[in-house]
């Protein structure tokens, strides 16, 4: 095992590191801020979650209030003065894109009910809707037709999306109007009764991204597309009356999904409403707007101060790998896992998450100091999303080799073999095989430590008092220990086999009822275990292989000699 410690400060800290290493780690943290901003502005995908991509920016801005002599650019991101060149005869820009007419903006972040009630009491006249998470766009309709459907983009010019929203029923392609309009809203996958307490955003907005960007948007994918329209700059000042117009204009899910704002108890219901409820939709938050709000010439790429978002708790977080370790599972299975910052997720706190498998972590690469994103999975168990970005300074770690860990390695508490050892130990006790109740890791670690048990069936002819040696055991848990000892030689061959981690198929064409015989087992060919049903070449070789290991038939043989039945 390794373990590589990393400093456990919080993160409005200031790291311990040198100018020259802050001014490196600022550039690595801009770099891939820079690239989330530019796979959402120009391609309309997003990398990471809101959650996270709001924790780096802001570990990004108090990382250069530490390290003011930094060099880096003050904002991450594609600054508007890169845009390319304006055809000013027409709302195309060089590159094919188009400009917005209205430009569009993000929303102020409203953290906790603290923070919505401030935002309440300086206004009146609020609305609040689901916050719809989709994909946003820009219609532009004239002489009733459907002219430009313009995607997100940088918030000044986005893709030419009108070919394909042409395709989408929800999308009207005329308008019982001969004004020109400009609308904003959202493309959504429509769901079927979508909790998103339960579900998640359950991949919605990806999916829509990867319909919209294709060349031919077919049929049965058009028709999963739906539209929220929840802004028209140019419409009635008033709330109730543009509601109504949109609703003859034939969109009438606006003024289905706006409510009116008559308290914050009312806010803080509707939002806890809307995140356990069945919906049509997948949603990140509630979007509080004020009735009235500035008209259309007055807009620019900055957030409103007239509505503000109050999103759901995160289900997923940055953390900071701490260290990485190795776990060796009884099958000689090597489980990498990330030893996090403490970290709380969903009222949690996250301080380690496995990898999942060898190959993963050596793909991803994750060292002490990398971001990673991590989710719940299940709303209990710690899952590793991805890795946010890697620390510009990285440890070397290194692994155990797969080579030297196997189903027949580490039958002692050799060096390198103690996880291992363990694992087996665990396993013998397990319900499964022995089961001996109150017989857990824990305990086999204190007899291990104390040398009570160097080979798997030491524990066999350990007494009571013997067993007082080791941490923790007294006088009464060492006769329950010795009982449970005692009791698990009446357990049967079958058993004793999963105790010894007999491979699966080991009993494959022996009837329930029928006597095991360990020495008929251990004596089949590889073509003789190749022969019963369910059993392949891979398990044929394994079982052969166990069965012919020298340190099982030295454990067989003192399972003959204390009488242990079967063998």
């Amino acid at each position: 095992m390794l373990w590589l410690c990393w400093p456990l400060t919080g993160l409005a800290e200031c790291p311990p590191w040198s100018p020259e290493r802050g001014e490196r780690e600022l550039a690595a943290l801009q770099e891939r801020l820079t690239a989330w901003n530019r796979a959402y502005r120009q391609h309309g995908r997003s990398s990471v979650s809101d959650a996270v991509y709001d924790q780096a920016q802001a570990r990004f801005e108090t990382w250069q209030e530490c390290f003011p002599a930094a060099v880096v650019a003050p904002a991450p991101g594609v600054a508007i003065s890169d845009a390319p060149p304006v055809d000013k005869s027409s709302a195309a820009l060089a590159d094919g894109r188009l400009r917005h007419p209205v430009p569009q903006s993000g929303l102020i972040k409203l953290d906790d009910v603290a923070a919505v009630e401030a935002w309440l009491q300086r206004r009146d006249d609020v609305w609040m809707q689901p916050k719809v998470d989709g994909v946003a766009v820009t219609l532009v309709y004239e002489q009733s037709r459907l002219q430009q459907a313009i995607s997100r983009g940088d918030g000044r010019a986005g893709q030419d999306w009108t070919a394909t929203a042409r395709r989408i029923p929800a999308v009207p392609d005329r308008l019982p109007s001969e004004q020109r309009l400009v609308l904003r809203g959202e493309l959504y996958q429509r769901l079927d009764a979508h909790v998103q307490a339960n579900q998640g955003t359950a991949g919605a907005r990806s999916r829509v991204v990867g319909w919209m960007a294709r060349d031919r948007l077919a049929n049965a994918q058009a028709e999963r597309i739906g539209l929220f329209v929840w802004d028209w700059p140019g419409g009635p000042p008033a709330m109730r009356k543009r509601l109504a117009r949109l609703t003859e204009l034939g969109l009438p899910d606006t003024a289905r999904w706006t409510r009116p704002v008559e308290s914050l108890r009312a806010v803080r219901d509707q939002r806890e409403h809307w995140h356990h409820t069945a919906l049509p939709f997948a949603t990140d938050g509630l979007v509080l707007k004020q009735g009235r709000r500035p008209g259309a010439q007055s807009r620019t790429q900055a957030p409103p101060d007239w509505a503000a978002a109050w999103k759901y708790p995160p289900r997923s977080t940055l953390a900071e790998v701490r260290g990485v370790t190795f776990e060796i599972g009884r099958t000689g299975r090597i489980t990498p896992l990330l030893h996090l910052r403490p970290t709380s997720l969903a009222g949690r706190t996250i301080r380690r998450v496995s990898v999942g498998s060898l190959a993963r972590w050596q793909r991803r690469d994750i060292r002490p100091g990398d971001m990673v994103a991590i989710s719940l999975a299940g709303h209990t168990i710690p899952r590793l999303d991805s890795v946010a970005w890697r620390a510009a300074e990285r440890p070397t770690v290194t692994a155990p080799s797969p080579t030297e860990y196997h189903a027949l390695s580490c039958w002692q508490p050799e060096p390198g073999c103690e996880g291992q050892f363990l694992e087996r130990l665990a396993w013998l006790s397990g319900e499964q095989a022995l089961d001996m109740a109150g017989v857990g890791p824990g305990t086999w670690e204190s007899l291990v430590e104390a040398g009570l048990v160097t080979r798997l069936l030491d524990w066999m002819g350990r007494s009571a008092e013997s067993l007082q040696a080791a941490s923790g055991i007294g006088e009464v848990r060492g006769r329950r220990l010795a009982a449970r000892f005692a009791a698990a030689r009446q357990r049967p061959c079958r058993a004793w086999l999963e105790a010894l981690g007999a491979p699966p198929g080991a009993l494959a064409g022996v009837a329930a009822g029928d006597r095991v015989s360990w020495a008929e087992l251990a004596s089949r060919r590889m073509s003789q275990w190749q022969a019963l049903p369910g059993v392949g070449p891979v398990r044929a070789r394994a079982l052969r292989d166990f069965f012919r290991h020298a340190e099982v038939r030295r454990l067989a043989a003192r399972l003959e000699k204390v009488g242990i039945a079967g063998f």
